[in-house]
């Protein structure tokens, strides 16, 4: 992998590491689209990113019938949004769930790390998309002063489009 590319996945990383929750999409069996709350804790990326999730939840199912993930990232007060495709597939491994494992995660799985409860969610990441603009008010209000005066957009801020693909 270049060096251009390793800053590319960096950036995105780092994006997402400081967003807390994702909205993980996923497909029914229906046909239908299905979105819930996620959060996602690891320290570094190496291509997937990592879910607890109950054994029982719908997403398993979903999951099992389509491999299809979309995870949103959102971070209205810095104007950080990343978009991530990928794969995502049902991992019952204990070393993982050890490796990955903090204390937090105690309030839905009371049993610990050991809870036969727990599944994770692998997401192997394609592509990602990501608007990482400024977001001080004083930027807001000179974008602002700058449209309105010259008729022009002011600068976005940072969009890229990152192919993670396979490793």
């Amino acid at each position: 992998m270049d060096e251009t590319q390793q800053q590319a996945e960096k950036k995105v990383f780092d994006l997402i590491r400081k967003i807390e929750v994702a909205q993980m999409v996923t497909v029914g069996g229906d046909g239908k689209l299905r979105s819930r709350p996620m959060v996602a804790k690891q320290d570094d990326f190496n291509g997937e990113l990592w879910f607890f999730t109950s054994a029982g939840s719908g997403k398993i199912r979903e999951l099992e019938g389509d491999a299809e993930v979309l995870l949103t990232y959102s971070d209205p007060s810095h104007q950080t949004y990343v978009s991530v495709e990928g794969e995502g597939a049902v991992v019952r491994d204990p070393q993982k769930i050890r490796d990955l494992w903090s204390e937090p995660m105690r309030v839905w799985f009371p049993k610990g790390q050991t809870d036969p409860d727990i599944a994770l969610v692998r997401v192997k990441v394609r592509e990602a998309t990501y608007w990482d603009a400024p977001s001080s008010a004083f930027l807001m209000a000179y974008g602002y002063a700058k449209a309105v005066t010259t008729g022009k957009r002011p600068n976005p801020g940072d969009v890229g489009h990152v192919d993670i693909g396979d490793r």
